[in-house]
């Protein structure tokens, strides 16, 4: 379940929330990526196809066509659920910053569960990009308000692609910078406005096929 990422202020910390729900067992991310993991051999169709071309015009029985062909999409489908289910493991819910008044320490909280406290200097920097695709003059779409956070650490950095937000990123901006500042972490914002593309129309492709017809014909 999505959130707006906001500052929650806890007793023992204060925790930077990214998405809603709690960490999850392995059990659970594994049932939850089956169903996803179906769009794998979906996607891998064309060469799938291509293989058992390539068998029948090399002369093999249908029948084992249908069994390199099934075995093929098999190790499609674990890759995918393997892939699904890493990602989903390694994504972030919140980062917990503790004490909550001045913190010493932070760590990442993911699908699969906490990682290890970091000294709080770990963290060198953090980014956050205000995007907002506007519509088109005449479109009923609303605007389309994204929060993309990134997490310079020492020796690494986390990025978050595309949150949705409709908050206000100043404010959030402003609650990072008076938590970590004192820490010297250096907070950055950036806003980017965009208009949503106008989609293409059929009409002037179907007036211009109708005209080179006309033509052609005279």
């Amino acid at each position: 379940m999505a959130t707006d990422p906001l500052l929650r202020h806890g007793p023992d910390s204060t925790d930077l929330v990214l998405r809603g729900g709690s960490p999850a067992g392995p059990a659970r991310i594994a049932l939850s990526s089956a169903g996803p993991a179906l769009f794998t051999p979906l996607a891998l169709v064309v060469p799938t196809l291509l293989v058992a071309f390539w068998m029948a015009l090399a002369g093999a029985r249908a029948s084992t066509v249908f069994v390199v062909v099934g075995v093929i999409v098999g190790l499609e489908y674990l890759l995918g659920w393997s892939a699904v289910a890493f990602s989903r493991a390694r994504r972030i819910l919140r980062v917990e910053f503790a004490p909550a008044g001045v913190p010493a320490s932070l760590r990442l909280v993911r699908t699969a569960g906490p990682d290890d406290w970091l000294p709080v200097d770990t963290l060198r920097e953090v980014r956050l990009t205000h995007e907002v695709v506007e519509p088109y003059e005449g479109d009923r779409k609303p605007a389309v308000s994204t929060l993309v956070l990134e997490l310079v650490l020492r020796g690494g950095r986390e990025r978050l692609v595309q949150l949705p937000f409709g908050g206000d990123p100043q404010r959030l901006a402003d609650a990072l910078e008076a938590l970590l500042g004192p820490a010297g972490v250096v907070v950055e914002l950036r806003s980017e406005h965009s208009t949503r593309p106008r989609p293409l129309s059929n009409s002037n492709w179907t007036s211009g096929g109708s005209a080179s017809v006309g033509s052609a014909g005279g």
